[in-house]
């Protein structure tokens, strides 16, 4: 295989991926990231004093790609993630908990012993999700989570306390204005998996630093790679035509490519879709709109813990709640909604009454991303990894048609790049 110059723009998720990839494959890599540690949207911070992350993020067990990118750097995910059999508990006395038995009878037993939820409704869900299942998870690409629980029949506790909230933490896009199949797509690899552990919840012990970008960042050091970080790219050297869907393939020939005047064989942006759309002076953000999210963090005295690790939080501004351990809380605040318009000082007011511990936190942090994710609505085009030159790739969560804003859609993404990449040297 021919030894070529790689160049990786983007130090996320997407980005490490590839560049772990095609640096196993003994390709010479170059990795620029704008900011000053790899991670992107799902990183750590330190917010005074305190190792938090850039925004909570949960995994589950069906993220097949993260944990064994994770084993790869050796970042053990057994030491690293708390593995938990998936939950959901509101404050509003709902429950439903998966046992540890073989899948599809986990979900069953989840439904039938659900609190607050009439038997009747259960069996009907049992049945409407057979019935997903002998569809293979497909429908109309038109039709929004809201309709499609409305002709299902799913107007009772289950939609509220189940499928919304679901909804909301998975597509970061309220139920709606969030697309079916999407959710539909989730549903598949988490509830509707024949493989039981990929419906655990995946809780971080530790920041978001510690369970891939850092120890990315060594690897791909003792490896040889090149990082660049703090380094913003300016400009792309690719002609790509004028063309209004530049990533429809078409035959262009080699020419030359670079990366800020730098010449390169290969460019994969794995950068999130506005600014690689900036890049590549192209149709603004690719046609996405966007949804933000919100991390209030509440520091309890230590010893402060919620009843369960992850507590649904109904009829107020926040949504779920994550005990951290050690007195640490953080709240999560997904898609447009008033929280927005609030100062920091009062959403931890607001969420602090909303939880109602029997003590109050000795300090709060807020952290916001305006532009967290692509909001998933129905009917939406996203590009492929593919562009109009065969010298350019795209990778990012948004590149993953088959998921929403999803760090394992991102990996994914990453590798596809690189894989492509690889294949189209060899096909040279």
């Amino acid at each position: 295989m021919e030894h070529r110059r790689i160049a990786i723009i983007g130090g996320g998720w997407a980005g490490i991926a590839a560049a772990v990839e095609l640096t196993a494959a003994g390709q010479s890599v170059t990795l620029f990231e704008a900011g000053r540690q790899l991670g992107g949207r799902a990183r750590g911070i330190t917010l005074a004093g305190r190792r938090l992350d850039n925004g909570q993020h949960i995994l589950l067990g069906a993220y097949r790609e993260i944990l064994a990118l994770m084993r790869q750097l050796g970042a053990d995910p057994e030491k690293l993630l708390q593995r938990l059999p998936l939950a959901v508990e509101d404050n509003a006395g709902f429950r439903l908990q998966l046992p540890k038995i073989p899948a599809p009878f986990n979900l069953a037993w989840g439904l039938l012993t659900a609190s607050g939820v009439s038997l009747r409704e259960k069996i009907a869900t049992a049945l409407w999700m057979n019935g997903l299942k002998s569809r293979k998870f497909q429908l109309a690409a038109d039709v929004t989570v809201a309709q499609w629980l409305d002709a299902a029949g799913q107007t009772g506790a289950l939609r509220q306390h189940l499928w919304a909230p679901l909804c909301l933490a998975a597509l970061n896009t309220p139920i709606d204005n969030a697309s079916a199949q999407l959710f539909a797509n989730t549903l598949r690899d988490s509830l509707g998996s024949p493989h039981r552990k990929d419906t655990d919840l995946l809780l971080p012990r530790v920041d978001l630093g510690q369970v891939l970008p850092e120890p990315a960042a060594q690897w791909l050091t003792a490896k040889g790679a090149e990082l660049r970080l703090s380094h913003r790219v300016k400009e792309i050297g690719v002609e790509i035509g004028d063309r209004p869907q530049f990533y429809e393939p078409q035959n262009c020939g080699l020419s030359p490519i670079s990366v800020d005047g730098e010449h390169f064989d290969v460019i994969i942006l794995a950068t999130a879709p506005q600014h690689a759309a900036a890049l590549l002076q192209i149709d603004k953000n690719f046609g996405f709109e966007f949804e933000p999210i919100g991390t209030v963090y509440l520091a309890y005295p230590a010893g402060t813990a919620l009843p369960v690790p992850m507590l649904g939080q109904q009829g107020g501004i926040g949504q779920w709640a994550i005990d951290r351990g050690d007195g640490m809380i953080a709240c999560i605040l997904s898609g447009h909604g008033e929280w927005e318009s609030k100062s920091d000082d009062t959403l931890a007011q607001i969420l602090t009454a909303e939880l109602d511990l029997p003590t109050k936190p000795l300090w709060h942090g807020v952290v916001r991303e305006k532009r967290a994710t692509f909001a998933c609505r129905p009917n939406l085009t996203r590009p492929g990894a593919q562009t109009v030159h065969p010298q350019l790739w795209l990778a990012g969560d948004y590149t993953w048609a088959d998921y929403p804003g999803t760090l394992e859609g991102a990996v994914k993404s990453g590798l596809r790049a690189a894989h492509n990449t690889l294949k189209h040297d060899l096909l040279q």
